[in-house]
C-alpha cells in the first residue's frame, strides 16, 4: 500500500495543477491572469550614473549622488524609484519627471494634489521638498521637508538619476 501512496499524490496534484492553470470557459468566477510585471532594469554602473549626471541642467549636473542617496533615505520609507514599483504610503517615483501631479494610477491623492495643475519638474519639486505644507497646502504628506539647499539638489540630482529622467 506504501509504494501507491507517492503515485496518488501525484495523480491528485497534477489534477489540481490541471484545473488551476485552465479553467473551464464556463467558469464566470475565474480570475484573469495577472498582469506581466516589467523586467527589472539592469543596475546602472557609477560610470553610467556619472554620465547620467554629467548631461543634467545646471545646478544638478554638479549634485552629489551619494549625498541625495543619503537623503532619500528619509524618503524610503514612503516611496519607491523602482521603474514598475509600487506605491507604498507615498507614490512610486519612476518617472516623475515631466509627470503631473497627482497621476500615478492606484495611488489615492490629497484633494490638493489631485488639484494640482503643474507637472513635475526640478523646480516645484525643490519648493515641494523644502516645506511640503507651504508648498501645497492641504497635502496630505506628512514630512517636515529638507531645509538644506545642497541637500535638496543632491536629491533632485539622485532622483533624475535613479528614476528614468531623461535630459530633453
Amino acid at each position: 500500500m506504501r509504494p501507491l501512496l507517492p503515485i496518488a499524490t501525484l495523480v491528485m496534484l497534477a489534477a489540481c495543477s490541471q484545473n488551476a492553470e485552465s479553467p473551464t470557459s464556463d467558469d464566470s468566477t475565474a480570475a484573469s491572469p495577472p498582469a506581466p510585471t516589467p523586467a527589472a532594469r539592469p543596475q546602472m554602473t557609477d560610470e553610467q550614473r556619472a554620465a547620467v549626471l554629467a548631461s543634467l541642467p545646471a545646478p544638478y549636473n554638479e549634485g552629489d549622488l551619494e549625498n541625495g542617496r543619503r537623503t532619500f533615505a528619509r524618503c524610503r520609507s514612503c516611496h519607491t524609484l523602482a521603474e514598475g514599483g509600487g506605491n507604498m504610503t507615498g507614490p512610486n517615483l519612476w518617472g516623475v519627471f515631466g509627470r503631473p501631479a497627482g497621476s500615478v494610477e492606484g495611488f489615492r491623492y490629497s484633494e490638493a494634489v489631485q488639484n494640482a495643475d503643474f507637472d513635475w519638474d526640478a523646480e516645484h519639486l525643490d519648493g515641494w521638498l523644502a516645506a511640503p505644507r507651504e508648498f501645497l497646502p492641504g497635502n496630505r504628506m506628512a514630512f517636515a521637508g529638507v531645509p538644506d539647499e545642497s541637500d535638496r539638489r543632491d536629491l533632485i540630482a539622485y532622483l533624475k538619476v535613479e528614476t528614468g529622467y531623461a535630459p530633453e
